[in-house]
């Protein structure tokens, strides 16, 4: 992850960022969950794969890999079905910015691979009075 990114952002961004995780996340696991229950078990498992990548994205956990999988399903769901509802676009979309953008500050990325700043002992005396 840190590879990814240079900095996590904190601050407005990242809370804008947390915003769009919440909304896209939420969204996403909304259109999954009737899914889970019937049908055939190619679209169970699809369902329960985009119903986990929305889960890691609220959480902010693996980001990139979330918000790629949820934008490629999105673009996928778009293209099969002929039908392009705004939902898809812009989940696609988010998911997309997501991916490119990180998880921001307030995520569980930030707190695994974030940079740490390290604090340096402080130098002690060499000359001790006894």
């Amino acid at each position: 992850m840190r590879r990814l990114y240079s900095t996590f952002a904190g601050g407005w961004p990242g809370i804008a960022l947390l915003l769009m995780r919440l909304v896209v996340g939420a969204v996403v696991l909304w259109r999954a969950s009737p899914g889970l229950s019937s049908g055939p078990p190619l679209q169970i498992v699809a369902s329960a794969s985009l119903a986990l990548a929305a889960l890691l994205l609220i959480a902010g956990l693996w980001t990139p890999v979330a918000g790629a999988v949820v934008a490629v399903v999105a673009i996928v769901e778009i293209l099969t079905t002929g039908e392009l509802l705004n939902g898809r676009l812009l989940a696609a979309t988010i998911a997309g910015a997501l991916t490119m953008l990180g998880p921001g500050r307030l995520s569980i990325d930030a707190r695994l691979f974030g940079w740490k700043r390290i604090e340096p002992l402080p130098r002690r005396n060499s000359f001790n009075a006894h």
